[in-house]
């Protein structure tokens, strides 16, 4: 299963001419020996919460304003996710709350976001980091900044550095599931199965059907009862 955290999309600031530039979604990492993800899906803007009577993760055209309707939003999303009753309606609150993620309210952190995105299609990591480190300068409360960061260190296999940045992430988004499975896959790659296992179970807690979660647990809990005996 490939690591999740750095396919959330980023969304682009407006250019001189008050148009959006098209940007590159950044693909999932792919551990050794599986493929990456296909083709970047395009860039779509934020969505407004869904109308009363609406089907959750219907997106709307009104973006959030501050940072407090973003949170208000987002545990709305949270709780109808954590709630679904299929693998289909979770897909459609996931793909909701992950525009949402992308949104800075920052046209500076927009745009460096889109520059990181492409210079990580031509495969310049160390362009993509420096523009990713202005990003958590200029937004510290930014948690798709450093989830977006930890993927580029995945990709220089700087694991310490990606873990780092996950926590970050995490600290300011505890229900980013795209982090946390992220971080679960690191730690059992690392040969760390309890902490693996204690981040898979979050996951599940936050995402009922995230692919692979559930069976993640039960191989990881098997790993963890063998190291007990």
């Amino acid at each position: 299963m490939a690591v999740g955290f750095g396919a959330a999309l980023s969304l682009a600031a407006l250019d001189a001419r008050g148009q959006q530039p098209e940007v590159p979604a950044v693909p999932h990492i792919a551990p050794p020996g599986e493929p990456k993800d296909g083709a970047p899906d395009a860039p779509q803007a934020a969505p407004a919460p869904p109308a009363e009577g609406a089907a959750p993760g219907r997106t709307q055209d009104r973006l959030p304003t501050t940072a407090d309707e973003k949170s208000k939003l987002l545990a709305d999303l949270y709780a109808h996710l954590a709630a679904a009753d299929s693998a289909e309606t979770a897909k459609k609150v996931q793909g909701t709350i992950e525009r949402l993620w992308g949104y800075s309210g920052s046209d500076s952190v927009a745009l460096l976001m889109q520059r990181a995105a492409k210079a990580l299609g031509a495969k310049n990591n160390d362009l993509a980091l420096k523009f990713m480190d202005y990003v958590v300068l200029l937004a510290p409360d930014y948690a798709e900044g450093f989830n977006r960061r930890a993927f580029i260190h995945f990709s220089r296999n700087d694991m310490a550095s990606a873990v780092g940045d996950l926590r970050r992430a995490l600290a300011l988004e505890p229900n980013h599931f795209k982090a946390l499975d992220g971080l679960a896959q690191i730690w059992r790659q690392m040969g760390n199965s309890k902490g693996a296992l204690s981040v898979v179970k979050q996951l599940l807690e936050v995402h009922p059907y995230w692919e692979g979660a559930a069976k993640m647990a039960e191989e990881l809990a098997r790993e963890v009862d063998g190291q007990g005996i």
